[in-house]
């Protein structure tokens, strides 16, 4: 009872991913300045919804901020450019910024592999500056297990992902931290501790049926707003990724 009063008595403003089944599934968006892992394993399709979240921002003239950790930004846009939602032009014109986090590493002097916990406030502050400075409503880090690699201790971990949540969410913006996670794996980032702390927990994952292998999408919690439990199959289309119910019995999904 408590949990549906949410939405009804007290509204909560929403950033609207622009994917439409997910809006609809965490009813009409992800509660503005909340900090959501969006967690699976190889080929689930964590970046693909990261960058089309970005995208549709762009399109709603809400500025956004890719930090690619491991990959080359120029290479997940060449790979951006293979599907229609995405205009080139919202690059050019600066809506959407993309930066390599390791370019970022050595402009801080952060060199070593293990990081101190000065070194995570020098990384938390010049974050939160860079998406202060270009006014982004909208930030995805890929990965944020890639950045923990570097931190040896879980109670640093904590310390990392609480800053980083605050200090963006006090400037409204919503952000995406990716976390990779095996395929068997029963929790949903790295040391188990990033979930407890992050606002939302959205899982993505591969399900064998009748010799497919369907993504799948669940949305574990979400903080501030009511949302669906139930496990939808993601498909990755030109147009977008589409959410489609998940079905026990029969084919296993069907179109809504």
């Amino acid at each position: 009872m408590a949990a549906a009063s949410v939405s009804s008595a007290v509204q909560v403003e929403r950033c609207k991913t622009g994917i439409e089944g997910l809006d609809n599934i965490l009813d009409g968006g992800i509660p503005r300045g909340n900090t959501v892992l969006v967690s699976g394993s190889c080929g689930t399709g964590k970046t693909t919804l990261s960058l089309e979240f970005l995208v549709r921002g762009a399109e709603a003239r809400e500025r956004g901020l890719f930090l690619s950790v491991t990959e080359a930004s120029h290479k997940i846009q060449q790979n951006l450019a293979t599907f229609d939602f995405f205009d080139k032009r919202i690059v050019d014109d600066g809506t959407l910024t993309f930066i390599d986090v390791p370019v970022l590493y050595d402009k801080l002097g952060l060199s070593k592999q293990e990081m101190t916990t000065e070194d995570i406030d020098l990384f938390v502050g010049a974050v939160a500056k860079l998406a202060s400075e270009l006014k982004v409503q909208r930030l995805v880090m890929d990965s944020i297990t890639s950045v923990c690699y570097r931190i040896r201790h879980e109670e640093e971990i904590r310390d990392l992902i609480l800053k980083l949540g605050k200090s963006l969410s006090d400037i409204a913006c919503t952000t995406i931290l990716v976390s990779e996670i095996g395929p068997q794996e029963n929790r949903y980032s790295l040391y188990g501790v990033e979930e407890a702390i992050a606002d939302g927990v959205i899982l993505l994952g591969n399900v064998q049926r009748r010799g497919d292998l369907l993504r799948t999408l669940k949305i574990i919690k979400m903080r501030g707003t009511t949302h669906s439990r139930a496990q939808y199959v993601l498909d990755l289309t030109p147009l977008g990724i589409l959410l489609a119910p998940y079905l026990k019995g029969g084919r296993g999904w069907e179109v809504a």
